[in-house]
């Protein structure tokens, strides 16, 4: 039959006692009262069936049995205390996971990775590529990188990089609607909305543009699908500069007017608040927050 073991509460107090030699004091270390403590070391002689201490007027001293029992708790407190410094610093180092849309990916971190690399080698970095908001207490990411305006609550955001927006759309629609001459004119036109509706509506207000009618029409959380959704000619899209640059260079996608830069919408590096202060996390975050992530990358 598995013997019983010990209440860890009392194998804390015997290891403290044992230490100090004193009841008081170690009542004092562990924020109790020396009478807990008695009571704590009597259930322990009970649990064990021997004596551990022998109680005199002037403290406490330990007996044979005492002795012989205090290494091989204070070596198990020990291995306890490394076997969670191990699994804490598991959080700290080794792999960090981390969630970005696969434009942002291939455009923008891929080409920068090396230079986090160089500065954490102890991170190994793993990308995984995705549209859709992660929820962090299932996917295992550590932290993701979204474009939009970074208020997701429950979790930090950082803004790290404001990219141009580019208002598109494709020739069948600028053939039948005519070429905007101004974003006024675009505010009359079918338009292809992010998952907030918001892109266009700070687009209008880029442009001078305060009032606007209420955001109509499709609306995708994919920014590759809101894409589709603009070669489809379901309506004028704002997306990323460099995104579309090859549709445009090809003809599949017409520039409908210039380039604009909208603070809010950006992308935004994302955490859930009760994991910010981890060291990996604060490694990344430094970094891509910081200018070395922000220099022209090598080959550029």
């Amino acid at each position: 039959m598995e013997q019983r073991l010990p209440p860890l509460n009392a194998l804390k107090a015997f290891e403290s006692a044992a230490r100090h030699l004193s009841v008081k004091l170690a009542a004092e270390e562990l924020c109790v009262t020396p009478g807990a403590v008695s009571q704590m070391l009597k259930t322990l002689e009970a649990h064990l069936g021997t004596k551990l201490f022998e109680r005199v007027p002037r403290g406490i001293y330990l007996t044979d049995a005492g002795r012989d029992y205090l290494p091989s708790i204070r070596n198990a407190f020990r291995q306890i205390a490394e076997a969670s410094r191990r699994v804490a610093a598991s959080n700290d180092v080794g792999t960090l996971t981390v969630s970005v849309t696969p434009f942002f990916a291939s455009a923008w971190l891929v080409p920068r990775m090396a230079s986090f690399q160089r500065a954490h080698p102890e991170i190994d970095l793993q990308i995984v590529t995705s549209n859709v908001l992660v929820d962090f207490s299932r996917n295992g990411v550590d932290v993701a990188v979204r474009h939009g305006l970074g208020r997701y609550p429950g979790l930090r955001s950082d803004r790290v990089v404001t990219v141009e927006m580019v208002a598109i759309a494709a020739p069948p629609l600028v053939e039948r609607l005519g070429r905007p001459t101004s974003a006024a004119d675009l505010a009359r036109w079918p338009l292809v909305h992010d998952a907030e509706r918001k892109g266009w509506s700070l687009w209008f207000q880029a442009n001078g543009i305060a009032e606007v009618r209420a955001p109509r029409g499709p609306s995708f959380d994919d920014s590759g699908l809101l894409l589709k959704a603009v070669l489809a000619g379901q309506g004028a899209g704002l997306l990323p500069a460099a995104m579309v640059a090859s549709e445009i260079a090809t003809g599949e996608l017409i520039q409908l007017l210039d380039t604009a830069q909208i603070e809010e919408f950006a992308y935004y590096l994302v955490c859930p608040d009760n994991r910010q202060a981890l060291p990996k996390i604060v490694a990344f975050r430094e970094w891509i927050l910081g200018p070395a992530a922000h220099a022209v990358p090598a080959g550029a």
